[in-house]
């Protein structure tokens, strides 16, 4: 049996980042950039305008001048103009040679023969400058950076259209069990419908794999090494049910006979103990337990930095949020225990009951934190790390954010 630090960093060795693709930058949401990006041209391009006003000379403060000319968003710039002029220039449009500051258009009094300027006009006033945001060939995108809406709008400024990534992880999911049946079948009342399958496979696509689904395989083991074969082309392949002890439990014997290396098979985690992670040739293995709390925790705690890994990010290991104790929480001591529990973004609520079997403790799930065997009592108000689930977190309560 391993411990969970021992579990991780077994994980982490055995994980190389996978082949890379080149793909629209449309398509790239979420997806992990494999090499360095330099910038072609500088932006912004040229000297411009952040406002609608007049591109004027710092001598002429308080004067009346006249309108040379109107320069728009798209034109060329101006070649210049003399003292006692201004060029009428709106946001975007590049500067005119010569111009020493923008002055906005509220700012001044129009007369029928000019404009008055102000009195108060400094140098460089509402100039964007050329390169002022990102310099022609520095880095702008690096690699194993994951890709948003924001990094692509840096793509997008440079003309670039197609963006190298790595590919994205292929995660094939079954469990085994015959009285699992999918959740669109008909039951019987000996039967139980699979909550995990589901679970994992949408999961699992939420952490940007591609993932497919083998139909649940008989406890024999015969069926479970063809599902095992069904699955060879995966990076991952993802099991539960059938890692404990019990007389028709063979998942770990059908990988075995194929060829299996088991890397770790048992994991000093409460709920989860018999995790199981292995190699089968260049696909990863991980049987996660059939109770579906149980799975779950395992999932978040082993799963998810594995996808993150094969996804080529170097930020795979588990964010901590620092957090303190809503209430005081009894735990039974002597096993490192996961713990779920909500947060409203200043404290950590356990879930009052969270057995391994059990379903709704995970949707209610914001975070989970992580206790050492010597752990007995977790009192309030204590400061704990907490590991996060949801991602998204938002508010059902109308605050005051801004900083006074």
């Amino acid at each position: 049996m391993v411990s969970i630090n021992d579990a991780l960093e077994i994980i982490y060795k055995n994980i190389k980042k996978k082949s890379r693709e080149i793909i629209p930058i449309e398509e790239a949401i979420g997806r992990v950039v494999s090499r360095n990006y330099k910038a072609f041209f500088d932006l912004p391009r040229f000297d411009n305008s952040a406002m609608d006003g007049y591109a004027v000379k710092v001598a002429d403060a308080g004067l009346k001048v006249k309108i040379k000319e109107i320069t728009y968003a798209g034109d060329q710039a101006e070649e210049g103009f003399s003292q006692g002029e201004v060029v009428k220039i709106m946001t975007g449009a590049p500067t005119p040679n010569g111009c020493e500051s923008i002055v906005p258009i509220e700012d001044v009094v129009v007369e029928e023969d000019g404009i008055v300027l102000p009195r108060n006009i400094k140098m460089n006033m509402m100039i964007r400058w050329k390169g002022e945001d990102i310099k022609r060939g520095e880095n702008f995108l690096d690699t194993n950076t994951k890709i948003t809406a924001y990094s692509l709008a840096l793509l997008a400024s440079q003309g670039i259209s197609h963006i190298e990534v790595y590919r994205k992880p292929k995660v094939v999911i079954f469990s085994t069990g015959e009285e699992l049946k999918a959740h669109y079948e008909k039951i019987e009342a000996h039967q139980l419908y699979n909550s995990n399958a589901p679970m994992f496979y949408a999961r699992a696509k939420e952490l940007g794999c591609d993932v497919s689904y083998i139909s649940t395989s008989g406890d024999t083991l015969e069926s479970l090494k063809e599902s095992v074969q069904n699955a060879y082309d995966a990076d991952l392949i993802l099991t539960s049910g059938g890692v404990s002890v019990g007389d028709k439990d063979f998942t770990i014997q059908a990988f075995q006979e194929l060829g299996m290396e088991i890397l770790f098979s048992k994991v000093d985690i409460k709920p989860g103990k018999p995790t199981t992670f292995g190699k089968l040739d260049n696909c990863l293995v991980i049987n996660l337990p059939g109770n579906p709390l149980a799975g779950m925790v395992n999932f978040e705690m082993f799963v998810k930095p594995t996808i993150l890994k094969l996804s080529g990010t170097e930020s795979f290991y588990h964010p901590l949020i620092t957090t303190k104790m809503a209430k005081e929480y009894k735990i039974r001591a002597g096993k490192n225990s996961v713990i779920l529990g909500t947060w409203n973004g200043s404290t950590f609520t356990p879930i009052s009951n969270q057995k391994p079997g059990m379903v709704s403790p995970m949707a209610l799930a914001d975070g989970m934190i992580v206790t050492t065997k010597e752990i007995a009592l977790l009192e309030k108000d204590r400061e704990v790390q907490m590991i996060p689930i949801k991602i998204d977190i938002q508010s059902d309560k109308e605050e005051d954010f801004f900083i006074r």
